[in-house]
């Protein structure tokens, strides 16, 4: 493979099959997984229009702006709007600096397209803080953003599968519905 092949996107498509509760039931679900390193942990579900990020660890105000990155990249590769679902089940440790939460929402607040949906799925006092201060800055724009400690709650508002919202292969990793 050439140089200018390693630097596009290393895009693999798979396909997984499984007995889901909903009307999807025992349907393939199709998922893209984007293997670029500074994105690590992320989907993207042409079916649902649907992509989600995983985030482990600690967020910090360069992992935040990666989410952001990621988003705005898929956003420009994608012909079709799509929604958003961040889970941040996996984190350990915030290290975010409040600013630093303003300035992405004035950023994102600034994009341009048609309205999407971003969920987020926030399990400990402070990530959840967070989250909420970030939906509030986003009411009235074109992302509708949504906060939600249970996933079950997220997939339903998404309109998507359950199983979708956990990274492949790592069903049930945690104790959120």
């Amino acid at each position: 493979m050439t140089n200018r092949g390693w630097r596009q996107f290393n895009v693999l498509v798979q396909t997984f099959s499984a007995r889901m509760n909903s009307t999807h039931e025992q349907e393939p679900i199709e998922y893209t997984l984007r293997s670029y390193p500074r994105f690590p942990r992320n989907w993207y579900y042409p079916k649902f229009r649907l992509a989600t990020w995983h985030p482990i660890g600690v967020l910090t105000d360069e992992v935040a702006d990666q989410i952001i990155e990621f988003t705005e990249i898929q956003e420009r590769d994608e012909k079709q709007p799509f929604d958003r679902y961040t889970d941040f089940s996996g984190l350990t440790h915030l290290q975010l600096e409040i600013n630093h939460v303003f300035e992405i929402a004035r950023r994102r607040r600034a994009a341009a397209g048609a309205p999407v949906k971003s969920a987020i799925l926030a399990d400990q006092p402070i990530s959840l803080s967070i989250a909420k201060m970030y939906e509030r800055l986003m009411e009235r724009a074109i992302i509708t953003v949504r906060v939600f400690e249970d996933r079950k709650a997220a997939a339903e508002w998404l309109g998507v599968p359950l199983k979708i919202l956990y990274p492949p292969g790592e069903q049930k990793r945690k104790p959120i519905a």
